[in-house]
């Protein structure tokens, strides 16, 4: 299974999935740059996967449904995705090639957000539930759901290769180092963070192990701490 990553918007990741000779792209908020992508590797789009409803997650949908792809997203969400031909739901699975994804329910970011979990592939793509070093906005869940989302991603296998939907990770690893200023793991990825956006690497794929020792989301107690982190955060000037 190849993974191809693909900036698009102003700092959103799409993710190119190709597997066996067929290729999803997942939550491509434009079009051109994730076909272009795909062309360049000779693939030709025959899914997209959607996390959740977002215009920067669905932007690019419609137009590569309209190139022969079909699309797949939360049956939850299907009144505010136009064009799903695939309503996915908690335990659903669905596959690209050889490689199969299950459905994961993950409410919190929006009502019916979901995640696709390879487990065979030791791959998970959270959207915007689980981030490198942070979690997405609560603009249509709670925190006791988002804490619950970060419990059960926390039992993944610490080589579960994480892909979120942005590259956020420099300021929630400020927000990290303030939120645990003793935890020295945390120091050193900020550091780490730092240098790699200054050579212009992207810091996308993270993994399981890695956000259990510096995502302080992950490592939220209880619903309680979860939800006074991600105020602090939402009012982070660091």
């Amino acid at each position: 299974m190849e993974i191809v990553r693909v900036p698009v918007l102003s700092d959103n990741y799409a993710w190119l999935i190709h597997d066996a000779g067929r290729t999803v792209a997942l939550d491509p908020g434009e079009a051109a740059p994730v076909a272009a992508a795909a062309a360049a590797r000779g693939w030709t789009i025959d899914q997209v996967w959607l996390t959740h409803w977002h215009p920067d997650h669905v932007g690019g949908a419609a137009a590569l449904k309209a190139q022969g792809a079909s699309v797949a997203g939360p049956a939850a969400e299907a009144g505010k995705i136009d064009g799903l031909d695939t309503l996915l739901a908690e335990g659903d699975t669905i596959a690209v090639g050889d490689a199969v994804a299950t459905i994961w329910s993950v409410p919190g970011h929006t009502a019916g957000h979901i995640a696709f979990h390879l487990a065979e592939r030791a791959t998970i793509f959270t959207g915007d539930t689980l981030f490198a070093m942070g979690c997405g906005r609560l603009f249509e869940g709670t925190a006791a759901q988002m804490h619950a989302n970060m419990r059960r991603f926390a039992g993944l296998p610490g080589d579960t290769r994480v892909y979120c939907g942005h590259e956020y990770t420099l300021s929630n690893a400020r927000f990290a180092a303030a939120a645990e200023p003793e935890n020295e793991a945390i120091a050193e990825r900020l550091a780490d963070v730092i240098a790699m956006r200054e050579q212009g690497e992207p810091t996308i794929p993270t993994t399981i192990a890695l956000e259990r020792a510096t995502n302080p989301f992950l490592r939220s107690v209880d619903a309680e701490e979860l939800a006074e982190r991600r105020a602090a955060k939402d009012a982070f000037k660091g």
